[in-house]
């Protein structure tokens, strides 16, 4: 007996590997979009200071620009990224 595929609908879900549940900044989950970006996705990912705090990349990068001071929004340390992302 032979069978023949005629058609597959493939469905799959993905999330980001991060330890907070939400940006700390627009406090969306990091698995949707900030509230700049329409789509999730690799356009909008979550990046980590060296604190280890985690936001999304436009958040933190708009905060940053509106501060003088670059200091993480949640311990107030000074704000550099981490090298060696997750």
């Amino acid at each position: 007996m032979k069978v023949n595929i005629t058609k597959w609908s493939s469905v799959s879900t993905w999330h980001w590997d991060v330890n907070e549940e939400c940006c700390g900044i627009c406090r969306m989950q990091f698995d949707y979009c900030c509230v700049d970006c329409k789509v999730p996705g690799d356009d909008c990912p979550p990046v980590w200071g060296t604190c280890n705090h985690a936001f999304h990349m436009h958040c933190i990068l708009k905060w940053l620009n509106s501060n003088q001071q670059q200091q993480c929004p949640m311990c107030r340390c000074e704000w550099q990224f981490k090298s060696d992302q997750k």
